[in-house]
């Protein structure tokens, strides 16, 4: 796995934009951003440390795919750090085998750090070889389109 650094400074505090980045006020503002990724983007889910929780999507043939996750901290405005355990295939949870191996163990971190009612959003994440592009590609729209539902709201 490759290790990817993204960082943006949003117009807000580090609450507002902890919250509308998470989705916890209001989901739809999770499915907006991430919706970069995937249009159909969503999660089920506790963003609750030591949750499970699954990051999911409809793919191009309708069927349901995505990540199986846990929660490893939450300092809630501060710093999320989520472990990717497994994947998502319709409603069949796989934890172990080729298709797992991976993204197994890899994570992804958000770090809010504000200063002068500005916050810098980090992001580090460990990506699959095969999925380096298309992260390196999505990943700054996705924190562009998240910097401005923050702004916005």
């Amino acid at each position: 796995m490759k290790k990817l650094y993204y960082k943006i400074e949003v117009n807000s505090s580090a609450e507002k934009a902890y919250a509308t980045m998470l989705g916890l006020d209001n989901k739809e503002t999770y499915q907006q951003w991430t919706g970069e990724f995937n249009p159909t983007s969503t999660f089920e889910g506790s963003w609750e440390k030591d949750s499970k929780i699954h990051f999911l999507g409809t793919d191009e043939n309708g069927q349901i795919g995505g990540m199986v996750s846990l929660i490893a901290e939450n300092i809630p405005n501060k710093f999320v750090s989520i472990q990717h355990v497994g994947v998502l295939s319709g409603d069949d949870e796989i934890l172990e085998g080729p298709e797992v191996e991976q993204w197994t163990g890899g994570f992804e971190n958000y770090t809010f750090e504000e200063s002068d009612h500005k916050t810098t959003i980090t992001v580090d994440l460990d990506v699959a070889e095969s999925h380096l592009e298309y992260f390196e590609e999505t990943y700054p729209k996705a924190l562009k389109k998240l910097k401005e539902i923050i702004e916005k709201s």
